[in-house]
């Protein structure tokens, strides 16, 4: 261990041009809107939360505060604090990051999902094993969830990441394909080829038609893409035919059209979905009226589940015909 890994924390007043970025740093965008707010407040209060570095022979390296150390560059001050920490390994480097932004600030999902093979790297090489989903949670401070949402972008193909970095790059105002966007619609595709195989011909064109409909607000918000899963489920979970859901897929696939997926979930799923619902529901109250029934016969005239089961009743005579 080195003299500078073996000191404890301390608060410096550092030069920024003594301050070096971090090229394991996951953060990829620094928009200019929110850079400007930062500059301002900067200008008008000083930097208020020193900065995290470590030190590397003549200069420090950062570890967290880049938004603030860049602004500081801008407005030529003089020194920053700074707390310098011993050296850390190459995954505590990293991890150190993940940890800090999980707890504060969360990046965007693409920024960490671009650095997650670096961490498993990193992790196989220092325990001699690749990390589980578990231990990849633990370590970076990532819930399992959000590690599953960084896959799915991982795995898309390099034209849609190209373009996932352009919107990105954007102000958010501006921003139109959002990773949400991608994520759903990957989840629902994964899930309409394991349930109707045969549905999607050729995943890009779909997706292409997909991200089309959405630029021309056919498919209005990315939540709609949880309704391909439901209708590619249906097949199980309702008794609808694979044609049927099939055919219904095909439609909003093609892209020569202006069918959205809402339309279709509803005219064709809606209603079904709704009536297991209600079956679900009914079978419910008929298992806790029978126990009723058993333990204690008639309801007294004061039980407050007479009104409500009386106007039930009602109901359920004139939808029936009794």
């Amino acid at each position: 261990m080195t003299p500078t890994e073996s000191r404890p924390a301390q608060l410096k007043e550092i030069a920024p041009d003594l301050i070096k970025r971090n090229d394991d740093n996951p953060r990829l965008f620094f928009r200019e809107e929110e850079m400007d707010l930062l500059i301002r407040s900067i200008k008008r209060y000083g930097i208020q939360v020193p900065i995290t570095v470590y030190q590397e022979g003549s200069h420090f390296v950062l570890i967290d505060g880049e938004r603030r150390w860049r602004s500081a560059r801008k407005l030529n001050l003089r020194r920053i604090p700074a707390i310098v920490q011993p050296k850390p390994s190459p995954l505590e480097n990293l991890l150190l990051m993940f940890n800090i932004h999980a707890l504060r600030e969360q990046w965007d999902y693409f920024t960490i999902a671009n650095k997650l093979p670096d961490v498993q790297r990193r992790y196989t090489r220092e325990h001699g094993k690749e990390a589980s989903e578990a231990e990849l949670s633990e370590a970076t401070g990532l819930t399992r969830g959000q590690i599953r949402r960084c896959m799915l972008l991982l795995d898309l193909p390099q034209k849609y990441r190209d373009a996932l970095v352009q919107e990105l790059s954007l102000p958010k105002r501006m921003q139109k394909l959002s990773e949400d966007l991608f994520i759903e619609m990957e989840r629902a595709l994964k899930t309409v080829q394991n349930r109707v195989p045969g549905a999607v011909k050729d995943l890009d064109k779909v997706r292409d038609s997909l991200i089309g409909k959405f630029r021309k607000g056919i498919i209005k918000n990315v939540t709609e893409f949880r309704m391909l899963s439901k209708m590619a489920t249906a097949v199980d979970n309702l008794g609808i035919k694979e044609t049927k859901a099939k055919e219904s897929l095909s439609e909003i696939f093609d892209a020569h059209n202006s069918i959205g997926i809402e339309e279709v979930y509803e005219e064709r799923f809606g209603l079904k979905y709704d009536e297991r619902k209600v079956t679900l529901s009914l079978e419910a109250i008929i298992n806790y009226l029978e126990n009723i029934a058993i333990s204690e016969g008639e309801l007294e005239s004061g039980n407050p589940l007479r009104k409500p089961l009386k106007a039930l009743k009602r109901l359920i005579d004139r939808v029936l015909g009794d």
